[in-house]
Protein backbone atom coordinates (compact mmCIF):
# COMPACT_ATOMS: atom_id res chain seq x y z
CA UNK A 1 0.00 0.00 0.00
CA UNK A 2 1.45 3.62 -1.19
CA UNK A 3 1.24 5.51 1.60
CA UNK A 4 2.30 9.73 2.40
CA UNK A 5 4.23 10.33 5.40
CA UNK A 6 4.17 14.47 6.80
CA UNK A 7 6.88 15.50 9.02
CA UNK A 8 6.18 18.92 11.07
CA UNK A 9 7.32 20.97 13.52
CA UNK A 10 6.15 24.36 14.62
CA UNK A 11 5.57 26.64 17.44
CA UNK A 12 2.55 25.10 19.54
CA UNK A 13 -0.77 26.50 19.50
CA UNK A 14 -4.41 25.22 19.25
CA UNK A 15 -5.78 23.07 16.35
CA UNK A 16 -2.63 22.09 14.55
CA UNK A 17 -3.04 18.62 15.14
CA UNK A 18 -7.45 19.09 14.07
CA UNK A 19 -6.52 20.99 10.90
CA UNK A 20 -3.77 17.88 9.91
CA UNK A 21 -5.91 15.12 10.49
CA UNK A 22 -8.90 17.02 8.92
CA UNK A 23 -6.56 18.05 5.74
CA UNK A 24 -6.40 13.59 5.50
CA UNK A 25 -10.16 12.89 6.35
CA UNK A 26 -11.67 15.88 3.97
CA UNK A 27 -9.79 14.26 0.94
CA UNK A 28 -11.09 10.76 1.89
CA UNK A 29 -7.90 9.43 3.18
CA UNK A 30 -7.17 6.60 5.67
CA UNK A 31 -4.72 7.42 8.65
CA UNK A 32 -2.60 4.26 9.16
CA UNK A 33 -0.10 5.79 12.15
CA UNK A 34 -0.44 9.32 13.85
CA UNK A 35 2.50 10.48 16.43
CA UNK A 36 3.35 14.03 18.43
CA UNK A 37 5.03 15.53 20.67
CA UNK A 38 5.40 19.14 22.15
CA UNK A 39 8.43 20.19 23.65
CA UNK A 40 7.42 22.13 26.39
CA UNK A 41 10.66 24.33 26.75
CA UNK A 42 10.88 25.34 23.01
CA UNK A 43 7.11 25.43 23.22
CA UNK A 44 7.45 23.30 19.81
CA UNK A 45 5.23 20.95 18.05
CA UNK A 46 5.93 18.13 16.83
CA UNK A 47 4.37 15.56 14.47
CA UNK A 48 4.19 12.14 12.58
CA UNK A 49 1.43 11.11 10.21
CA UNK A 50 0.83 8.49 8.04
CA UNK A 51 -1.85 8.07 5.33
CA UNK A 52 -3.03 5.62 2.68
CA UNK A 53 -3.34 6.70 -0.92
CA UNK A 54 -5.35 3.95 -2.29
CA UNK A 55 -8.45 6.21 -2.16
CA UNK A 56 -7.01 9.95 -1.76
CA UNK A 57 -8.43 12.47 -3.49
CA UNK A 58 -5.41 14.96 -4.07
CA UNK A 59 -2.92 13.12 -6.49
CA UNK A 60 -0.03 12.91 -4.79
CA UNK A 61 2.19 15.54 -7.06
CA UNK A 62 -0.58 17.82 -6.15
CA UNK A 63 -0.57 17.57 -2.08
CA UNK A 64 2.48 20.03 -1.28
CA UNK A 65 0.51 22.36 -3.07
CA UNK A 66 -2.90 21.71 -1.17
CA UNK A 67 -0.86 21.09 2.31
CA UNK A 68 0.55 24.95 1.82
CA UNK A 69 -2.30 27.03 3.39
CA UNK A 70 -2.56 24.46 6.63
CA UNK A 71 1.56 25.10 7.01
CA UNK A 72 1.69 29.13 6.24
CA UNK A 73 -1.31 29.50 8.78
CA UNK A 74 1.08 26.88 12.01
CA UNK A 75 4.40 28.48 10.16
CA UNK A 76 5.08 24.94 10.50
CA UNK A 77 8.54 23.54 9.01
CA UNK A 78 7.67 20.30 6.86
CA UNK A 79 8.70 17.47 5.08
CA UNK A 80 6.02 15.48 3.08
CA UNK A 81 7.92 11.51 2.11
CA UNK A 82 6.30 8.97 -0.09
CA UNK A 83 6.67 5.03 1.28
CA UNK A 84 7.33 3.74 -2.53
CA UNK A 85 10.65 6.22 -2.76
CA UNK A 86 13.51 4.09 -1.42
CA UNK A 87 16.59 6.08 -0.37
CA UNK A 88 19.84 5.81 -1.88
CA UNK A 89 22.52 4.43 0.54
CA UNK A 90 26.43 5.01 0.27
CA UNK A 91 27.80 2.95 3.13
CA UNK A 92 31.50 4.25 4.39
CA UNK A 93 33.72 1.96 6.22
CA UNK A 94 37.36 1.95 7.41
CA UNK A 95 38.83 -1.54 8.33
CA UNK A 96 35.97 -2.82 11.30
CA UNK A 97 34.10 -4.33 9.27
CA UNK A 98 31.15 -5.85 12.21
CA UNK A 99 28.64 -3.23 11.11
CA UNK A 100 28.87 -3.23 8.02
CA UNK A 101 28.07 -6.94 7.51
CA UNK A 102 25.40 -6.71 9.82
CA UNK A 103 23.78 -3.66 7.99
CA UNK A 104 24.74 -5.61 4.71
CA UNK A 105 22.67 -8.82 6.14
CA UNK A 106 19.68 -6.64 7.27
CA UNK A 107 19.67 -5.21 3.36
CA UNK A 108 19.69 -8.09 1.84
CA UNK A 109 16.62 -9.95 4.30
CA UNK A 110 14.37 -6.87 3.12
CA UNK A 111 14.67 -5.38 7.12
CA UNK A 112 16.06 -1.89 5.56
CA UNK A 113 14.35 -0.38 2.66
CA UNK A 114 16.61 1.20 0.97
CA UNK A 115 18.98 0.81 -1.83
CA UNK A 116 22.55 1.02 -1.24
CA UNK A 117 24.36 1.16 -4.82
CA UNK A 118 28.07 1.63 -3.34
CA UNK A 119 30.66 1.51 -0.49
CA UNK A 120 33.33 3.75 0.11
CA UNK A 121 36.80 2.61 2.44
CA UNK A 122 40.05 4.34 2.63
CA UNK A 123 41.37 0.87 2.74
CA UNK A 124 40.81 -2.22 0.43
CA UNK A 125 39.33 -4.36 3.63
CA UNK A 126 35.49 -4.60 2.37
CA UNK A 127 36.14 -4.67 -1.48
CA UNK A 128 35.78 -8.70 -0.84
CA UNK A 129 32.32 -8.35 0.77
CA UNK A 130 31.09 -5.81 -1.52
CA UNK A 131 31.93 -8.07 -4.39
CA UNK A 132 29.78 -10.57 -2.19
CA UNK A 133 26.79 -8.72 -2.26
CA UNK A 134 27.21 -7.03 -5.55
CA UNK A 135 27.57 -3.68 -4.94
CA UNK A 136 30.33 -1.53 -6.30
CA UNK A 137 33.21 -0.44 -4.18
CA UNK A 138 35.72 2.84 -4.03
CA UNK A 139 38.74 2.85 -2.40
CA UNK A 140 40.42 6.33 -1.69
CA UNK A 141 43.73 6.51 0.45
CA UNK A 142 43.14 9.91 2.08
CA UNK A 143 46.61 11.32 3.65
CA UNK A 144 46.49 15.10 5.18
CA UNK A 145 47.73 16.40 1.95
CA UNK A 146 45.08 14.55 -0.50
CA UNK A 147 41.77 14.93 1.76
CA UNK A 148 40.38 17.52 0.20
CA UNK A 149 40.46 16.17 -3.18
CA UNK A 150 39.73 12.63 -2.00
CA UNK A 151 36.55 13.98 -0.69
CA UNK A 152 35.71 15.90 -3.62
CA UNK A 153 36.01 12.15 -5.47
CA UNK A 154 33.75 10.78 -3.13
CA UNK A 155 31.59 13.77 -3.34
CA UNK A 156 31.01 13.22 -7.15
CA UNK A 157 30.42 9.24 -6.99
CA UNK A 158 27.61 10.34 -4.18
CA UNK A 159 26.06 12.59 -7.01
CA UNK A 160 26.06 10.01 -9.85
CA UNK A 161 24.53 7.18 -7.50
CA UNK A 162 22.04 10.03 -6.34
CA UNK A 163 22.86 9.31 -2.59
CA UNK A 164 20.39 10.49 -0.10
CA UNK A 165 21.77 9.09 3.10
CA UNK A 166 25.55 8.67 3.99
CA UNK A 167 26.23 6.17 6.63
CA UNK A 168 29.62 6.20 8.56
CA UNK A 169 30.12 2.06 9.71
CA UNK A 170 32.93 2.79 11.47
CA UNK A 171 34.62 5.15 9.26
CA UNK A 172 37.55 6.27 10.71
CA UNK A 173 38.01 9.62 8.78
CA UNK A 174 36.71 13.32 9.97
CA UNK A 175 35.09 14.30 7.52
CA UNK A 176 35.30 18.04 6.44
CA UNK A 177 32.80 21.14 6.78
CA UNK A 178 32.22 21.48 2.94
CA UNK A 179 31.28 17.46 3.00
CA UNK A 180 28.79 17.71 6.26
CA UNK A 181 27.65 20.92 4.54
CA UNK A 182 26.33 19.17 2.00
CA UNK A 183 24.81 16.45 3.43
CA UNK A 184 23.22 18.11 6.58
CA UNK A 185 21.35 15.57 8.56
CA UNK A 186 22.03 13.16 6.10
CA UNK A 187 25.16 11.44 7.48
CA UNK A 188 24.53 8.71 10.67
CA UNK A 189 27.47 7.40 12.40
CA UNK A 190 28.16 5.06 15.04
CA UNK A 191 30.51 6.21 18.11
CA UNK A 192 31.82 3.07 20.54
CA UNK A 193 30.72 4.57 23.26
CA UNK A 194 27.88 6.18 25.13
CA UNK A 195 28.80 9.85 24.32
CA UNK A 196 29.54 12.30 25.65
CA UNK A 197 31.21 10.45 28.27
CA UNK A 198 34.72 8.58 27.10
CA UNK A 199 34.77 10.65 23.91
CA UNK A 200 37.37 10.60 21.14
CA UNK A 201 40.33 8.29 20.81
CA UNK A 202 40.05 4.47 22.41
CA UNK A 203 36.78 4.84 24.57
CA UNK A 204 37.18 1.22 25.31
CA UNK A 205 40.42 1.35 27.28
CA UNK A 206 39.28 4.95 28.15
CA UNK A 207 36.34 2.52 29.66
CA UNK A 208 38.69 -0.19 30.91
CA UNK A 209 40.60 1.46 33.00
CA UNK A 210 37.58 3.63 34.68
CA UNK A 211 36.88 0.04 36.27
CA UNK A 212 33.22 0.71 34.37
CA UNK A 213 30.18 -1.68 34.56
CA UNK A 214 28.65 -0.06 31.61
CA UNK A 215 29.53 0.50 28.24
CA UNK A 216 27.39 1.64 25.28
CA UNK A 217 27.12 2.68 21.65
CA UNK A 218 25.74 5.93 20.55
CA UNK A 219 24.19 6.69 16.93
CA UNK A 220 23.68 10.37 15.74
CA UNK A 221 24.33 12.53 13.05
CA UNK A 222 27.14 14.30 12.01
CA UNK A 223 28.09 17.67 12.30
CA UNK A 224 30.70 19.73 11.91
CA UNK A 225 31.94 19.59 15.60
CA UNK A 226 33.20 15.98 16.25
CA UNK A 227 31.09 13.66 17.69
CA UNK A 228 28.54 16.18 18.99
CA UNK A 229 25.61 16.13 16.45
CA UNK A 230 21.93 15.61 17.25
CA UNK A 231 22.13 11.96 18.56
CA UNK A 232 19.31 9.31 17.23
CA UNK A 233 19.97 5.85 19.08
CA UNK A 234 22.01 4.86 22.48
CA UNK A 235 22.25 1.48 24.30
CA UNK A 236 24.23 0.00 27.03
CA UNK A 237 25.91 -3.09 28.34
CA UNK A 238 26.42 -4.68 31.61
CA UNK A 239 30.12 -5.70 32.44
CA UNK A 240 31.62 -6.86 35.84
CA UNK A 241 35.74 -6.97 36.96
CA UNK A 242 35.61 -10.67 34.82
CA UNK A 243 35.54 -9.20 31.66
CA UNK A 244 38.85 -8.41 29.78
CA UNK A 245 39.84 -5.59 27.19
CA UNK A 246 39.03 -8.12 24.51
CA UNK A 247 35.27 -8.88 26.45
CA UNK A 248 34.59 -5.10 26.38
CA UNK A 249 35.42 -4.64 22.74
CA UNK A 250 33.53 -7.81 21.62
CA UNK A 251 30.31 -6.75 23.84
CA UNK A 252 30.94 -3.12 22.34
CA UNK A 253 31.10 -4.22 18.76
CA UNK A 254 27.23 -5.76 19.31
CA UNK A 255 25.99 -3.11 20.33
CA UNK A 256 26.93 -1.15 17.83
CA UNK A 257 25.91 -3.18 15.41
CA UNK A 258 22.20 -3.25 16.82
CA UNK A 259 22.56 0.86 17.52
CA UNK A 260 23.93 1.93 13.91
CA UNK A 261 20.78 -0.22 12.39
CA UNK A 262 18.25 1.34 14.81
CA UNK A 263 19.06 4.59 13.76
CA UNK A 264 19.77 3.76 9.75
CA UNK A 265 16.36 2.07 9.91
CA UNK A 266 14.20 5.06 11.79
CA UNK A 267 15.97 7.36 9.08
CA UNK A 268 15.09 5.61 6.44
CA UNK A 269 11.23 5.16 7.90
CA UNK A 270 11.40 8.86 8.01
CA UNK A 271 10.61 8.83 12.19
CA UNK A 272 13.57 11.48 12.97
CA UNK A 273 12.99 15.33 13.49
CA UNK A 274 15.99 17.19 13.93
CA UNK A 275 15.65 20.48 15.92
CA UNK A 276 18.42 22.48 17.30
CA UNK A 277 21.29 19.68 18.30
CA UNK A 278 19.01 17.34 19.17
CA UNK A 279 16.06 14.76 17.87
CA UNK A 280 12.36 13.21 17.81
CA UNK A 281 12.28 9.76 17.30
CA UNK A 282 8.58 8.88 16.36
CA UNK A 283 7.02 5.82 17.69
Amino acid sequence: MNRAILLISCPDSKGITAAVTGFIADNSGNIIHADQHIDEQSNTFFMRIEWSLEVFDIKREKITEAFIPIAIRFRMTWQLHFSDQKIRVAVFVSKHLHCLYDLLYRYRSGQLACEIPVIISNHSDAARLAKDFGIKFSEFAILHENKLVQEKKQIDILEQEKIDLVVLARYHQILTAGFVDAYQNRIINIHHSFLPAFAGKSPYLQAYQKGVKLIGATSHYVTENLDEGPIIEQDTVRISHRDSLEDLVCKGEDLEKVVLSRAVRWHLDKKILCYGNKTVVFD
